[in-house]
């Protein structure tokens, strides 16, 4: 677990994103590999320090993990809108091989969110509660968009 990981009483592990980001992690773990480990550890791989960064290469192309990673953090804001708004909230990731690309998440015909990625092989949070934070700032301006047009949230 890296320095910069939470401890188990953090009351950060009690929050929805911190749960449902674990509950993704265990959703794409088709092999078992997360079966009895903590959510410190389930979500250690999204806490990238600058020690953990400086030994990754400026150019690079992202795994399949990192990939993962990537749309467990979009389903997770996802299922959050729908659990606010109670409309579906369908995310879309594409990036290209070298790790460009973008995030979208749309309500009905409407899109909430739409996030430019870049260096995705470089993918992380300095902690949890910058992942939370980041994830916060998302959920906030999709459900605003979403109050501003219902009716386009609605179709």
């Amino acid at each position: 677990m890296s320095a910069e990981a939470v401890t188990e009483r953090d009351p950060i592990l009690d929050t929805d994103f911190i749960k449902e980001m674990a509950r993704q992690m265990r959703a794409l773990d088709t092999y078992g590999v997360y079966n009895g480990c903590s959510v410190e550890q389930i979500l250690d791989p999204f806490i990238m320090t600058k020690e953990k960064k400086a030994e990754i290469p400026l150019v690079g192309d992202p795994d399949e993990e990192t990939l993962a990673r990537v749309k467990a953090l979009y389903n997770a804001i996802s299922v959050l809108i729908e659990k606010e708004c109670k409309l579906m909230a369908v995310p879309l990731v594409h990036l290209t091989h070298e790790g460009f690309g973008r995030a979208l998440i749309t309500v009905g015909k409407l899109v909430v969110i739409d996030k430019t990625l870049r260096d995705v092989h470089r993918f992380g949070f300095p902690s949890l509660s910058k992942m939370k934070d980041e994830a916060d700032k998302l959920l906030g301006v999709a459900l605003e968009r979403v109050g501003m047009y219902p009716e386009v949230a609605g179709l």
